[in-house]
């Protein structure tokens, strides 16, 4: 018998809507969908009448327990809020308070339809803790800095969260390693990186080329580029994930096509903290792979990734004055598909047979949705995070009609209170 099957229910194609169709979801996977007349036994049946199965969307960075910083420092620039606000601040964290951030940052992710997220950030044991109890998809990375004194303890914590964590729970769990920035991170301790990269066989999560000033001071140092010289290094000789990526040369570009380095395009973040709008467009026309993510506490929205594809799709129309350059089917698959690929998941992202069950179904009821004529288009330009109804991870529901079933939010708000007053 099968183990799960969505019955009655429009399913989001790559290319189509197939409606009323039934998805039949064992082991994780997605093994069939068909035609709701057929009738299909499963140990579990959910009814999607009225809701439009989507994948899940996917987070490729960000630093989830920082929405315990949400509102704490707002409207300056990246180095003003890092240096003076948020940096002072993280020095107050612990196992506990880092635990408890996660999991309001993962309530806030299942509530907006998000199922994977790719995070950099500390204490990164309770994050994996957080996220095996929640069921979530997740890739960690453990945040690095060469010039912390605790630089050399930070390698081997690294090195034992990758032991104990990559892989896990056929690879719901992996691990990337976490050197912060080119300014963090001086080059005798990317070497450090780098050799063991090597032992562990693991992919870099890095911040680069995310201000014009880190930009300048890197070429001022070194007479070349974040991404020339990091390629010199040879950080992207086994997989790079690059988040932000917004100050950059065709060169550059040229290098990251050759070494496949992924990006990770933040935007709310970048216009917040006004860091520049990264070069989307020249990137895709590159066929180097774009995914989108929150970033941290700078965006104040560490979840909600819908509003991050709405913002991919609109933010480079007025920049090039042409509407077509991110259209709505591009937008969704930077949040999707192509995301799951920036985490080489090459099986995720798409609702096709063969594909891991991480699925979200979006209630269409509301007016916003009406009338119907592309729903693609309505879950990019006009649908509300709120829309998500019920989420899949791996085939198990961790959210059913808007009720977390794998997070008490009574008890998650009486720790956020206790978490407040440690940096007050």
């Amino acid at each position: 018998m099968n183990e799960l099957a969505i019955t009655h229910v429009d399913v989001l194609g790559t290319d189509t809507i197939k409606r009323d169709a039934t998805i039949i979801v064992n082991k994780g996977y997605i093994t069939d969908i068909v035609d709701s007349k057929n009738t299909i036994e499963a140990s579990e049946t959910v009814d999607g009448k009225h809701m439009l199965a989507a994948p899940g969307l996917v987070n490729t960075h960000t630093h989830i327990a920082m929405g315990l910083l949400r509102n704490y420092a707002d409207d300056r620039d990246l180095m003003d809020w890092l240096e003076n606000a948020i940096w002072p601040a993280e020095a107050k964290l612990n196992n506990d308070v880092v635990y408890w951030g996660t999991r309001l940052g993962i309530a806030e992710m299942l509530r907006s339809g998000t199922t994977c997220f790719s995070d950099m950030y500390f204490f990164m044991d309770q994050t994996a803790k957080a996220v095996d109890e929640t069921g979530i998809r997740a890739v960690l990375s453990r945040g690095l800095a060469g010039v912390s004194p605790t630089a050399d303890q930070a390698l081997e914590e690294q090195k034992q969260l990758f032991l104990d964590w990559n892989g896990h729970d056929n690879d719901r769990i992996k691990v990337m390693l976490g050197p912060h920035a080119p300014y963090t991170c001086p080059d005798d301790f990317l070497e450090k990186v780098i050799a063991l990269r090597d032992e562990l066989n693991a992919e870099i999560h890095m911040h680069l080329c995310e201000t014009k000033g880190e930009v300048d001071n890197v070429i001022k140092a070194t007479g070349k580029t974040p991404i020339a010289h990091m390629n010199d290094l040879g950080l992207f000789d086994n997989g790079c994930l690059a988040a932000h990526c917004v100050h950059l040369t065709d060169e550059d570009m040229n290098i990251m096509k050759e070494k496949n380095v992924r990006v990770a395009h933040n935007p709310q973040s970048n216009l917040k903290l006004a860091s520049g709008i990264a070069p989307v467009p020249k990137l895709l026309n590159k066929g180097i792979i774009v995914g989108l993510g929150t970033d941290g506490s700078a965006s104040n929205n560490n979840a909600d990734m819908l509003e991050e594809v709405r913002l991919a799709a609109m933010l480079h129309k007025g920049n090039t004055y042409d509407p077509k350059v991110v259209p709505a089917a591009t937008a969704w698959a930077m949040g999707t598909v192509e995301g799951a690929k920036a985490l080489s998941y090459k099986d995720l992202g798409k609702l096709e047979k063969g594909y891991r069950a991480d699925i979200v179904l979006y209630d269409v009821s509301g007016m916003h949705w009406m009338p119907r004529y592309n729903d693609l288009a309505s879950l990019v330009y006009a649908a509300n995070s709120s829309d998500a109804d019920t989420v899949f991870v791996a085939g198990k529901c961790l959210m059913k009609h808007r009720e977390l079933l794998t997070i008490d939010e009574e008890q998650l708000r009486f720790e956020m209170e206790k978490a407040q007053k440690v940096f007050e």
